[in-house]
C-alpha cells in the first residue's frame, strides 16, 4: 500500500484537514505549536503543517509509510517514529494530537479504541487538543459496505472490494494492485479491516478518558453536525 498510497490519495482533502487543524488550534489553544500526527501515512499532512511553522512528529505502524514520508523532505525537522497508537511510549507535552483519514476505524475492538484514547491523553499537555475523524455509520452502510471500486491507469490499476465484516459496523477491504515496474506489472494483494462506532459511544469513551468533547462536525462543516460521510471530533484534555 505504501508504494501506491499517494497515487490513491491524490484527491484526498488534505487542505481541509490542515485548515481544520489550524482553525481548531486557534480556537482552543492559540499558543500551541507542537503537533503529534498519529497514523501519518506518507506524511502529507505532517509536511504541510510543518511548512506552516508547526513542530511536527509523525507516528505510523508501517515502516514503509514512514520511509516514504521522510524521503519527501529529508531535511525537514520532523521526527518520524514507528509505534502502535494503542500503546504510545516516550511521547508527552504535545499541544495537539491529530489522527485523520479514518485511522481510528482501523481499531476493530472497543478496548483498542479506549487504549488509544488513553495513550493520546497521556501524550497531550494540560489543555491540549485532540482532533480526529472517523467514518459515519451511515457512510459505512450506505456507501462502503458491498461496494466495488476500480481504476485503470498506465502505471497502476486496482480493484477494491469493500465487504461487510463479521463484527457490527465493520468492513473488510480486499485490494488488488497491478503496478508497472520497468515495463512489467507486479501484482500485490492486501486485506484491511475497519470498524465504525456510534458517535455517542465515542463521546462516552472520550469522556471516560478525561477528554471534554468540544464539538462534533461532519464533512468539515462550519457548525456541529452528524449527517455526512466523515465525523470530525474536537476534544480537549481537561
Amino acid at each position: 500500500m505504501a508504494r501506491v498510497y499517494d497515487l490513491l490519495m491524490q484527491d484526498a482533502p488534505y487542505k481541509q484537514w490542515v485548515d481544520f487543524t489550524k482553525k481548531m488550534l486557534q480556537r482552543y489553544r492559540s499558543e500551541g505549536q507542537s503537533i503529534l500526527d498519529i497514523g501519518c501515512g506518507t506524511g502529507e499532512i505532517t509536511h504541510r503543517l510543518h511548512n506552516d511553522g508547526y513542530q511536527m512528529t509523525g507516528i505510523d505502524l508501517s515502516s514503509d509509510m514512514l520511509t516514504i514520508a521522510q524521503q519527501k523532505n529529508p531535511r525537514a525537522a520532523i521526527e518520524w517514529i514507528q509505534q502502535d497508537m494503542t500503546s504510545l511510549e516516550g511521547l508527552s507535552e504535545y499541544d495537539c494530537v491529530i489522527s485523520y483519514c479514518d485511522v481510528i476505524n482501523y481499531l476493530t475492538d472497543e478496548q483498542q479504541v479506549k487504549q488509544a484514547f488513553h495513550s493520546i491523553y497521556q501524550a497531550l499537555t494540560q489543555g491540549g487538543v485532540f482532533l480526529f475523524d472517523v467514518h459515519s455509520i451511515d457512510h459505512i452502510h450506505e456507501d462502503l459496505s458491498g461496494a466495488t471500486f476500480a481504476e485503470v491507469r498506465d502505471d497502476l490499476s486496482f480493484i477494491w472490494f469493500c465487504d461487510p465484516g463479521e463484527l457490527e459496523n465493520s468492513l473488510v477491504h480486499d485490494l488488488t494492485f497491478f503496478i508497472e515496474d520497468d515495463g512489467k506489472y507486479q501484482r500485490f494483494d492486501e486485506i484491511h479491516e475497519q470498524r465504525g462506532y456510534d458517535h455517542t459511544d465515542l463521546k462516552s469513551w472520550l469522556s471516560q478518558t478525561g477528554f471534554k468533547v468540544q464539538g462534533l462536525f461532519s464533512d468539515f462543516s462550519e457548525t456541529p453536525a452528524i449527517h455526512g460521510e466523515r465525523w470530525l471530533f474536537v476534544c480537549t484534555k481537561e
